[in-house]
């Protein structure tokens, strides 16, 4: 172990000094990659119909390639899945990251180029470790095991030579030997496809290993550390993994959540988000004493960002990194090394340090309310669980919401079924705190409350522990890769579980 310790410290200090190049030097990086992405593909289908080879200007590469979503570019993808080579990016791929679908297809097939599993997907998770071991130089988490809690994992061919599944899936297969051999479970439990058998071995698998680091998305984590609390009989997770140190998470805002992880997880304990998806791996928490994550900009991809007002637009305006501002939303635009062009992933972020570029996760370009202009976005509400959560003593699980339409004169509203792990004593007190939390983080939304004349005071259900997961349940839609959908701009989901759960009083 000294000598694996001091080995990766000599790495450590490199990567360090690269990543701090790239934080004096952000522009220069990014344009680099730019002209290395383009020069790369100029001669792929793609490349050629959009004449990569006359690109010299941020401008050119602007006017040059549209903007895509999966609907644009999914033509190139189906004839990439039956074997066609050389369309988006020149050399091979054999993989696809599959992620929750569009409003046309049940589910989205990424292509994984062997250079963005290396330069990117591996590269931050080796970065991650890195960023960590940074700040905690005495950290002994290569003592123990870390336990990999993946989505519902199940490779599956497309032909011969093709292959696809959740992008948990697609890093557990191409691992390093010298990762594999520190991983727990067993490559067999990882990939399983069936949640709750899935969560059962994981459990029994693991519980007497070393497990010194976590990492997953949090709801299904919490599962799994409630279910070996059950089984150990155990009042703690350090009870049962004393030298426990980290939780590596992503996916999802740990907001809502982290009070429970506090609760059933002893301190000292480290906390460090990441921002990994199917696309590529874009952000990591270098300073665990603030929320925000580093925009990783040497992983072969280069961004551009969609201003909020042009969300909609069907030719939107885009801002490089040197143009964009703090305190404001954007849609998140990517072109990789994996063959995605001016690509929308659906995420929105905000900046909140220039210098370095530094993010947070604020939702989806989908995922809001707006009635009438309040413009409720995921971030705002999370924030305004937390707060009424810390002032009546509730703790939350799942959450979801959406809108109550004006009609008949009538003002409308949200409402919102809240899952609780701990109930709070008065629902209208909790439901009075809630409101005002999100007027104080919305003035569009305070605005619109006033004196209930376009907003009325929210309605909220709550219900019981396991109301979220035995209704995804009922769905098929179990698994790290299915997520309980936060907001929606429709009652779709509303409805739904509202529907489920009074078919299963």
């Amino acid at each position: 172990m000294p000598i694996l310790n001091s080995i990766f410290g000599w790495i450590i200090k490199k990567r360090i000094h690269q990543i701090e190049l790239f934080k004096k030097y952000p522009i220069d990086v990014q344009n680099e990659w730019m002209h290395k992405l383009i020069d790369t593909a100029k001669n792929t289908e793609y490349g050629k119909k959009y004449g990569f080879k006359d690109i010299r200007t941020n401008n050119d590469f602007k006017q040059n390639i549209p903007i895509n979503d999966y609907d644009s570019i999914k033509e190139y993808i189906i004839r990439i899945k039956q074997g066609e080579q050389n369309i988006l990016w020149p050399t091979e791929i054999k993989w696809f990251a599959k992620s929750s679908g569009t409003t046309s297809d049940k589910s989205k097939f990424i292509p994984v180029s062997k250079e963005s599993l290396t330069e990117c997907h591996f590269k931050g998770g080796k970065d991650m470790l890195a960023l960590y071991y940074n700040q905690n130089p005495n950290s002994e988490i290569f003592a123990g095991k870390s336990l990999v809690i993946g989505g519902s994992s199940q490779v599956n061919r497309f032909s011969t030579d093709s292959y696809y599944g959740d992008l948990s899936a697609i890093l557990i297969k191409n691992l390093p030997f010298w990762v594999e051999n520190r991983r727990v479970p067993e490559l067999s439990i990882a990939l399983m496809d069936q949640w709750e058998e899935k969560i059962e071995k994981l459990a029994q698998s693991t519980i007497n290993e070393d497990v010194t680091n976590i990492s997953g998305v949090p709801s299904w984590t919490l599962i799994l550390l409630n279910r070996i609390l059950e089984i150990t009989g155990k009042n703690n997770i350090k009870d049962v993994w004393p030298n426990l140190e980290l939780f590596i998470h992503g996916g999802v805002s740990f907001i809502p959540y982290k009070a429970q992880f506090e609760q059933i997880i002893a301190s000292p304990m480290n906390y460090m988000e990441t921002y990994n998806a199917s696309e590529g791996f874009f952000g990591i928490q270098d300073d665990l004493s603030r929320s925000d994550l580093l925009l990783m900009l040497d992983y072969g991809i280069f961004y551009e960002f969609i201003p909020e007002e042009d969300f909609d637009s069907e030719n939107p305006k885009t801002l490089t990194l040197n143009e964009v501002e703090t305190g404001k939303n954007y849609a998140l635009v990517i072109s990789t090394n994996g063959g995605l062009w001016r690509y929308k992933i659906g995420d929105t972020i905000m900046f909140t340090s220039t210098n370095p570029y530094k993010i947070k996760v604020t939702g989806r370009t989908k995922m809001f309310i707006n009635i009438c202009g309040e413009e409720v976005i995921i971030d705002n509400a999370e924030k305004a669980i937390v707060m009424a959560c810390e002032k009546s003593g509730a703790l939350v699980n799942d959450f979801t919401g959406g809108p109550v339409y004006l009609e008949n004169n009538k003002s409308g509203g949200h409402e919102w079924i809240i899952e609780f792990e701990k109930f709070p004593q008065d629902i209208d007190y909790f439901t009075e705190v809630f409101d005002n939390a999100l007027k104080n983080l919305n003035s569009d939304y305070e605005a619109k409350r006033y004196g209930d004349m376009a907003l009325k005071r929210p309605i909220i259900h709550a219900v019981p522990k396991g109301t979220f997961y035995n209704w995804m349940k009922s769905r098929n839609k179990l698994g790290g890769q299915n997520k309980v959908p936060r907001l929606a701009n429709n009652r779709k989901y509303l409805d739904q579980i509202l529907q489920f759960i009074q078919e299963n009083k």
